[in-house]
């Protein structure tokens, strides 16, 4: 009977009320502040790794000699892919973070747009600040949206019904969607770029001073990817001239430490790696896990599977 690990914490209990659902099957709740497994759980054959805090679990491959799969709850597999054997299936829960992290490219989108960050400096002085700020529109902006998965289509959906017009960009072309060589020459014509893209040796400092110098006066910049895909020295470089203004979710160093001049560059506004927490995202991430888990358990190929180079 196969032994799934899966984290007893708070919100990975969707994970063990779905998988305790399959027949012959036995769910092993771990706790992934504990770096030893005990002798039941070492005979494990899948790992589901913890929904927050997903990197601590790691430390735990080398006691589990049976793995034969690792499932992860989220969008990217660049955090465990160097520590997971060769032989063993690495699974992302890829789809199940779109809504909540194109929820949340919108709302960053609006709030830069809309002035609220001037709005609530004023308000902190209690001064009303009518007509102090200028807002703006998302309606007839142009969005260049650099990576075309389920966070960047549902992404790009979200901006063309606010009245935007999108462009997907991709690592290789399809219908609707650029080929990654094209980017030099589309960043001129978009009045904001939002990263929605893995991090891998192509994308890893894509957006970088040459890059940022393309964007038009006045451009938005949205990280929703991974910190390393921007040049952060280039970004604060750029911040300062008040050229540009940025949204991030996602940072370079991560986590920024205290006094880091990304802090006080103006025109960017930071979330600290949260744009997925919302109620429901575990859930979502769990239902795109079990789908995977149960493919395998089948004997068939994941859909999310990690293609290892």
């Amino acid at each position: 009977m196969p032994k799934i690990l899966v984290s007893c914490e708070p919100d990975d209990q969707t994970g063990v009320d779905l998988l305790s659902r399959f027949e012959d099957v036995e769910v092993l709740p771990y706790d992934p502040n504990k770096l030893e497994l005990t002798a039941d759980q070492q005979r494990a054959e899948i790992l589901v790794v913890s929904f927050r805090g997903s990197h601590r679990p790691i430390p735990l491959i080398p006691q589990l000699p049976h793995l034969q799969m690792v499932q992860l709850l989220s969008a990217g597999t660049d955090e465990w892919a160097p520590h997971v054997p060769a032989d063993v299936v690495l699974a992302s829960a890829r789809g199940g973070h779109a809504h909540s992290v194109s929820e949340w490219v919108l709302s960053a989108v609006l709030c830069l747009y809309r002035g609220w960050p001037a709005l609530l400096d004023y308000q902190r002085e209690g001064i009303w600040a009518h007509r102090k700020v200028t807002p703006d529109t998302v309606s007839g902006k142009r969005a260049l949206i650099i990576g075309a998965g389920h966070i960047g289509t549902a992404s790009a959906e979200r901006l063309r019904k606010m009245g935007a017009t999108t462009t997907l960009v991709a690592s290789t072309a399809r219908d609707g969607v650029h080929d990654a060589g094209e980017i030099p020459n589309l960043i001129a014509g978009h009045d904001l770029v939002v990263i929605a893209a893995p991090i891998t040796p192509e994308t890893r400092r894509l957006v970088d001073q040459k890059f940022l110098a393309s964007m038009p006066d006045g451009a938005l910049l949205i990280n929703a990817g991974r910190g390393e895909i921007v040049d952060t020295d280039a970004l604060i470089a750029e911040l300062r001239t008040g050229r540009l203004r940025a949204a991030l979710d996602v940072t370079d160093p991560e986590p920024l430490p205290p006094g880091h001049p990304l802090f006080a560059c103006p025109g960017v506004i930071i979330s600290p790696h949260m744009s997925k927490n919302i109620p429901d995202t575990a859930q979502r991430c769990y239902g795109v896990a079990v789908q995977q888990i149960k493919t395998f358990l089948e004997g068939g190929v994941p859909s999310n599977i990690e293609r290892r180079r």
